[in-house]
């Protein structure tokens, strides 16, 4: 591709609303160029680089037994109705109100309405059907460039299986052809264990990329031999232990105390362990006609409260609101605990490392006043402990072998095993071998492509920009004419050009005579592809012709007969590292 042809408008400067690297270069490079707030065209060399992506997915889903399709953006109201998640996703899914149609952020429901009436025998099944499209999403305050966008690129791939055997295997395979597709795209990654959200499931695993411009925080023992989403991890967390003083509880006056952090400056006191965290959450009740329920969740004061944890374990949960606090537990925050709870019927739970404490001091239900001396095993009927915290960096593992670090992490892939819930609400059943009804198993399988150019470019750039290698890399060589209006340089450059073209070599070729060089290796060094060959006055009057590497800056000066043995070698130990 001759650069003059090719429409590459780099830029000198930072974009005033990028901020990552991979944003600031994706612009800089002339790869997209925003439309509006988290909305991106995709210009020639960005779109190249997200082809070829595609087409990296592409190959090893059908290497699995994937079957491609592709479904409209567009989708009824009242199938996703059906499932529930036309409330769940609320605001964050574009609705078109003078159609009752939605622009679907995900398929599950598409792809199961096409199951329904055609996977209807075990003989049908399994199945694993994909597409690559794209997807919508209402994101409040988009981000991040292509990281966070309203408009995307995903391939979202489900399975249909007969048996729960059925669906770990195919599960298994897809996450085996996700390993592939990241390792092809030259990603250093690794999975976590995570929590399904809005897709349920019994079970999910993200492949993440370790990145400072990272959204999701994640936890990595240091001998990554674990690893996990913040809001589910795990450690090692000792019990704080019992006291036995047999001390009475004793309410006292906290004056304007409204924090946990207040409250042991009030006490004068640092350790802030059995200072009792409390925490009014509403589980919403499943049907009509009943009511909700009332939960009291405590934890140690110096940890926080993981809300992931208690959706895992309490389906809907949900925060109390301010006059729900007051009803139920007869105080405003900060002043709420275990208790005298005006609402007796509040269910209470604790983290593990509170289990049956005593001498703990929380909430005295009544504002500016706390209790102290509280003995869960005493005070406290029917209380149940759960792991509900949230681990701290520098923690031990469960095991203890091996300290826990907290980074910043790119999401590039999520993988759920859905189980029958998309399923059962769409009425999605086969007949078995003894011609009895069953519900087909599903799993989800998606993978950001947009995400995995940026993660990349998060991973493999410097000061001067983007460094690419092996699959994805938008050209093979990037060529550089140096001509100083020289027809004899233009016209060995063109010769080369079309050598390389021969070969095989994906060429970009700088052939623009306007240009100064220095801007054309500004440019080289911007865009960067992997090798740049450059053709110059001064090489060519000892008949050499001049190689850079892209990531490393070694520069080699070939003749020029030996120039096509050369040049694969240097592309050829690229690729293979």
């Amino acid at each position: 591709m001759k650069f003059s042809q090719y429409f590459l408008p780099t830029l000198k400067e930072v974009p005033s609303d990028a901020v990552i690297p991979s944003h600031i270069l994706m612009v800089r490079a002339g790869m997209i160029r925003q439309l509006t707030a988290g909305v991106y065209s995709y210009l020639p060399l960005g779109l190249r680089v997200f082809k070829k992506i595609e087409k990296i997915v592409r190959e090893e889903m059908d290497a699995i037994g994937g079957s491609e399709f592709y479904l409209p953006a567009l989708s009824p109201n009242e199938l996703w109705a059906e499932t529930g998640r036309l409330e769940d996703y609320g605001d964050d899914i574009f609705r078109i109100k003078n159609r009752e149609l939605v622009l679907a952020p995900t398929h599950e429901e598409v792809f199961t309405s096409i199951a329904k009436p055609n996977l209807i025998s075990y003989k049908n099944l399994p199945q694993i059907w994909y597409q690559i499209q794209t997807k919508f999403r209402n994101e409040p305050r988009p981000r991040g460039g292509v990281l966070r966008g309203r408009q995307f690129t995903m391939k979202d791939a489900y399975s249909f299986d007969a048996t729960w055997e059925g669906l770990d295997e195919s599960y298994n395979k897809n996450a085996q052809a996700y390993r592939n597709i990241f390792t092809r795209c030259g990603l250093k990654f690794f999975t976590v264990t995570a929590f399904s959200g809005a897709m349920g499931g019994s079970e999910s695993e993200e492949f993440m990329v370790e990145a400072e411009a990272g959204e999701d925080t994640v936890v990595i023992s240091s001998d990554n031999k674990y690893s996990s989403n913040l809001e589910v991890a795990v450690s090692f967390s000792e019990n704080i232990g019992r006291k036995n003083s047999g001390l009475e509880i004793e309410e006292f006056h906290t004056p304007n105390i409204k924090s946990i952090e207040e409250l042991a400056g009030f006490l004068k006191i640092t350790d802030k362990s059995r200072l009792a965290k409390s925490r009014l959450f509403v589980i919403p009740a499943k049907s009509e006609g009943k009511k909700d329920e009332y939960l009291l969740a405590l934890v140690c004061g110096d940890d926080e409260f993981s809300e992931t944890k208690l959706a895992k374990i309490f389906a809907g949960i949900r925060p109390g609101h301010p006059e729900e606090l007051f009803d139920i537990a007869g105080a405003e925050a900060g002043s709420i605990g275990p208790v005298n709870l005006k609402n007796k019927t509040v269910k209470i739970i604790a983290d593990l490392k509170l289990k049956d404490a005593d001498e703990l001091i929380s909430g005295a239900c009544k504002n500016d006043y706390h209790i102290k001396n509280i003995d869960l095993k005493r005070d406290v009927v029917g209380i149940e402990y759960f792991d509900i915290r949230t681990v701290k960096d520098g923690e031990e593992t469960v095991d203890r072998s091996s300290k826990l670090r907290m980074t910043k992490a790119i999401e590039v892939g999520h993988i759920f095993k859905l189980g029958t819930r998309y399923a059962e609400a769409l009425g999605a059943k086969y007949l078995d071998v003894n011609g009895k009804d069953n519900v087909i198993i599903m799993g989800s399988y998606g993978i950001g492509i947009e995400r995995i150019a940026a993660a990349y470019i998060e991973q493999n750039h410097d000061k001067d920009g983007i460094i690419w290698s092996g699959e994805i890399s938008p050209f093979d060589i990037h060529l550089i004419s140096v001509n100083k209006k020289s027809d004899n340089i233009k016209a060995e450059a063109e010769k080369i050009y079309n050598e390389l073209i021969t070969a095989g070599y994906e060429v970009l070729f700088d052939d623009r005579d306007d240009i100064s060089p220095g801007v054309k290796f500004k440019d080289a060094d911007l865009i960067g592809v992997p090798v740049q060959v450059v053709v110059s006055d001064k090489n060519m009057k000892n008949g050499e012709i001049e190689i850079k590497e892209r990531r490393t800056g070694d520069r080699y000066r070939i003749q020029i007969s030996d120039f096509n043995q050369k040049i694969k070698e240097i592309i050829g130990n690229i690729n293979k590292n």
